[in-house]
C-alpha cells in the first residue's frame, strides 16, 4: 500500500512539477522578447506585463500543492529540540491539520471572489483576457494544498520524523 502511494505521489508531484517548470520556462521566453523588442526596436510586447502576471499566479499557485506535501514551507524548528520525540510527531500533525483548515478556508474564500469576478466578466485591460478562469485555478491548487497537508495528517513520512531527532 506505501509503495502505491508514493508512485502515486511521485507522478502528482512530476505533473505539476513539469507544469511548473514549464511555465517557468514560457515566462522566461516571454520577459526575453519583451526586453528585446522594448530595446532593439523600441516596442515593448502588447500585453506582455498582463501575461506575465497571470503566468507569474499560475506558477505560484501550481507550486503550493508541491510545496505543502514536500514539506518545504517556511518553518522555525527551534521547539523540536526541547520536546520528546512523540511529541513532535504529534505537534506535527497538528500543525498540518491546522494548515489543511487554512487551506480549506482559504479556498472557500478564493471561490467566492471567483464568483464575483465570473459574475462580473472581468477582463485583464489591454488582452481582454477573462480573469475568473485563473481565480477558479487558484481556489483549485489551494484545495490541493489543502489536501496534501490532510494526507500529511495521517501519514506524516519519515522527512518530518527524522528532521525532529536532528
Amino acid at each position: 500500500m506505501a509503495l502505491e502511494m508514493n508512485k502515486w505521489e511521485r507522478r502528482v508531484d512530476a505533473l505539476l512539477g513539469v507544469a511548473a517548470s514549464a511555465i517557468l520556462f514560457a515566462l522566461m521566453l516571454l520577459t526575453f522578447a519583451d526586453v528585446l523588442a522594448r530595446y532593439l526596436f523600441n516596442h515593448p510586447l502588447r500585453g506582455g506585463f498582463e501575461v506575465t502576471e497571470l503566468m507569474l499566479l499560475v506558477l505560484i499557485f501550481a507550486g503550493l500543492p508541491l510545496v505543502s506535501h514536500a514539506d518545504e514551507h517556511v518553518t522555525m524548528d527551534f521547539i523540536d529540540r526541547m520536546i520528546p520525540q512523540n511529541a513532535g510527531r504529534m505537534l506535527a500533525r497538528v500543525v498540518h491539520a491546522v494548515c489543511a483548515a487554512v487551506m480549506f478556508f482559504m479556498t472557500w474564500q478564493v471561490l467566492v471572489k471567483a464568483g464575483k469576478i465570473s459574475s462580473y466578466g472581468d477582463t485583464t485591460d489591454v488582452l481582454k483576457i477573462v480573469i475568473g478562469p485563473f481565480v477558479y485555478f487558484m481556489a483549485v491548487m489551494i484545495v490541493l494544498a489543502g489536501l496534501a497537508h490532510v494526507f500529511k495528517v495521517f501519514f506524516p513520512g519519515e522527512a518530518r520524523a527524522s528532521q525532529m531527532t536532528t
